[in-house]
């Protein structure tokens, strides 16, 4: 899914729910689970971090500056596998 696609399923929900509506992330199709959101990032800021990192850390670069990331931040619940039965993919 690209960028463009994304904000507007977003606004799409803005619109409809009001924009307090919390955001979550449904991860792991076969054993789902509902989890917060930290925060979004993207390649550029990943790679360019690691750059400021020492030689001695773990640091890893990704494939791709302008892939845009929406990150974990916590487990809340277990989900529904019906999420991808009924996602909004374009």
């Amino acid at each position: 899914m690209n960028l463009d696609t994304l904000i507007e399923i977003l606004s799409d929900y803005r619109e409809e729910f009001g924009g307090d509506a919390e955001v979550r992330l449904m991860t792991q199709q076969n054993w789902p689970f509902e989890n917060r959101i930290c925060g979004v990032t993207s390649g550029r800021d990943i790679n360019d971090a690691s750059d400021d990192e020492d030689e001695d850390d773990d640091a890893q670069d990704v494939a791709d500056d302008y892939t845009v990331y929406i990150v974990e931040g916590g487990q809340i619940c277990y989900g529904s596998k019906r999420a991808w039965e009924t996602c909004r993919d374009s």
